[in-house]
């Protein structure tokens, strides 16, 4: 799947660069897997999949 179809089927501004808040912790997009956004969370070195809606906030107005 696309970031552009995430954008679509949830209604999400997802993008990659786009920092976000996924489980109470800072990170940033980084990619796609699937219907899933791929997120690299501060501190870690590598991305983990996160589904567009749950525990995730996307900030008031994505560039």
């Amino acid at each position: 799947m696309s970031m552009a179809y995430i954008r679509r089927h949830y209604g999400v501004p997802a993008k990659r660069g786009v920092r976000v808040i996924a489980n109470g912790r800072p990170g940033t997009i980084t990619s796609t897997d699937g219907a899933r956004l791929r997120v690299r969370l501060a501190g870690d070195t590598r991305s983990t999949a996160h589904h567009p809606t749950w525990r995730i906030q996307y900030p008031e107005a994505a560039p």
